[in-house]
Order: C-alpha cells, then sequence, then structure tokens
C-alpha cells in the first residue's frame, strides 16, 4: 500500500491520552493514506499495554515500536521515523495539546508550496510558563547557533518530506537533535499558525535538566561556537592580563618605585587565567567525549520489539 503520510506519536506516560489521540488521528486522515508509528519511551505507567492494545485494533494502520529504555523524544521520534513509509511524516505530541486537523492542514501546505519542513508555530501556547521560558531560551540559542531566522520557531509539531526524513535516519547518532539536522539540510522551511490545546491528561514530562541535555546536543553535535567562544574568552583574557602586567609595571616603576605590585591586580590574573582553561579544557573534552561516544559505536535508541504495521509480533 502507497502511503502518503505517515505520522510518529512518541509516548512517554500517556496511558491517559493514547487512545483519544489516536481515534482523533484516524477520523481527521479518514480518505487519506495515512499510517501511524507510536513510539513507547520507557513510560513506567501501563503505555505499553495501551500501545500493544491499540496495534492489535489497527494493525494494517498502526505499527508500535518498543523501546528499551527511556532514551528522550528525539531519540524516540528517530526511531519512528526509521519505520515510516510515507512521502510525508508528521510528528504529534502523545497528550492531545497538538490537533491532528492542524497536522492535515500543515501536510496539506506542504502539497500545496514544496516545502521540505513545516512548523506549526502556536498562535497561544497552552504550556506551563516555566516550559515556555524554557522553549524562548532555546530558540534563541538555536538563532545563534545555527543560524536559523529568527522568527523561526523549532516546534516538535511539524511535517517533513521523505527527503529530509531519509536524511534524518542517515545521520543518526548517539546525540541527536533533528532540528539541527533539519536547519543544515534544506533551506524549504516555512511555518504556519496552528491551535494548541490545554493538557487534558497526566503532566508534562518537561524539566529542566533534559532542556540542558537538548541544548548541549545543539551546541556540541551542530556547531564549533563553543570551540569559537573558548577562543574569544582566551583572547579577550590575553589583552585583559597584558593590560593588568602593564598597570603593575607603570606601578612599580613610575607611580611608587621600590613598592610593591598590588597583590589584587595579580590575584584577578590568575584567577581569570585559570578559569578560561578550565572552561576551554570543559569545552574540549565535551567534543572529545562526544566523538569516542559516536566512535565507539553507541546506538541513538535500542528497539526491544516492533509490533503491527509492517513489524514483527512479539
Amino acid at each position: 500500500m502507497t502511503v502518503d503520510i505517515s505520522i510518529v506519536v512518541p509516548v512517554y506516560n500517556a496511558s491517559g491520552s493514547l487512545d483519544d489521540v489516536v481515534d482523533e488521528i484516524r477520523e481527521v486522515f479518514d480518505g487519506d493514506a495515512y499510517e501511524i508509528v507510536i513510539v513507547n519511551d520507557g513510560s513506567t505507567d501501563n503505555s505499553e499495554q495501551v500501545c500493544r492494545a491499540i496495534a492489535d485494533r489497527f494493525t494494517d494502520r498502526v505499527t508500535f515500536v518498543q523501546l528499551a529504555r527511556n532514551f528522550g523524544e528525539h531519540h524516540a521520534v528517530l526511531a519512528g521515523l526509521s519505520q515510516t513509509r510515507g512521502q510525508c511524516v508528521g510528528v504529534l505530541d502523545d497528550d492531545g495539546q497538538n490537533p491532528p486537523e492542524e497536522l492535515h492542514r500543515m501536510w496539506r501546505h506542504a502539497q500545496k508550496t514544496g516545502d521540505d519542513v513545516v512548523y506549526g508555530r502556536y498562535r497561544e501556547k497552552r504550556h506551563h510558563w516555566f516550559r515556555n521560558l524554557g522553549s524562548w531560551l532555546h530558540n534563541r540559542v538555536a538563532t545563534w547557533v545555527l543560524g536559523k531566522p529568527a522568527s523561526l520557531y523549532l516546534s516538535s509539531f511539524k511535517v517533513m518530506s521523505r527527503t529530509v526524513v531519509d536524511e534524518l535516519v542517515r545521520q543518526a547518532g548517539p546525540y541527536p537533535y533533528l532540528d539541527g539536522v533539519i536547519v543544515r539540510s534544506t533551506d524549504r522551511i516555512c511555518q504556519i499558525e496552528v491551535a494548541h490545546r490545554e493538557r487534558q491528561h497526566g503532566r508534562s514530562g518537561y524539566t529542566l535538566h533534559k532542556l540542558a541535555r537538548l541544548t548541549l546536543s545543539m551546541c556540541f553535535g551542530y556547531s564549533l561556537w563553543p570551540l569559537r567562544l573558548s577562543l574569544l574568552l582566551g583572547a579577550l583574557t590575553t589583552v585583559f592580563g597584558l593590560v593588568l602586567l602593564l598597570l603593575a609595571a607603570v606601578q612599580q616603576w613610575w607611580l611608587q618605585p621600590g613598592g610593591a605590585w598590588r597583590s589584587e591586580l595579580l590575584g584577578m590574573a590568575i584567577m581569570c587565567v585559570a578559569g578560561v582553561q578550565l572552561v576551554s579544557l570543559g569545552i574540549l573534552g565535551e567534543y572529545v567525549g562526544r566523538l569516542w561516544v559516536r566512535q565507539s559505536g553507541v546506538p541513538p535508541y535500542v528497539v526491544r520489539y516492533v509490533r503491527g504495521g509492517r513489524g514483527t509480533y512479539a
């Protein structure tokens, strides 16, 4: 069967909302050639049982991927992308906040314009203020690091072409950041305004730790800016040290001949140099460590089994 659009739903502790999400997708895309790929990312509730039941009910439309443990949202989406067949692929959250009818509209927009990626930009975000702040900061860093347009909002709610999906799967590594690959792979990117619902079930898995880990993956996996920042800090510290040395020499030889150099100036210079050295070593160590992990063959995810759709039953 030819599939026009695949819909990937990463799942984490979403047993209370997943049935409704899948039913709504089926209703909205009824009459289209579609498939649904749900990926359980090591949930601690009974999401696995719910996913298995959905895959058993809709074997011709739903593929269920069970990961061996919790790897993270981008890893789970990547696992789902590897199972898709559609000419376009949409990504939808598991909590019901992303309306499937908006995904359908984004897909039709991509077909009309020929864009490789269509992001959904929320008219009004229904997330907690802490998450909204974190998303804003993350997008600001992405603008600086990735060189994306400042107006482009990198949302998890998006539709991608087969070309981009194949590139994402091909470049899979132990620290995936999907939007980084997208921005580097194509310039046919747009966004349209979409609705955003209130969360009806469960609680968000968004944490400061996850945001920091994702931002590090973006910075160290898809940019040389941390190394350039280290170089800039080193240059500034060198200039600062030379200025302090000049001030100390002027004081020693002209202002207070025979007097002792000010220990405060020397202490400041030593602390600045030591701090920049530690930061530079840390940045260099992060790059080397990530390179070693990649070269050692650590996979971005481990699939325990695939059920339904094209998968082998387990």
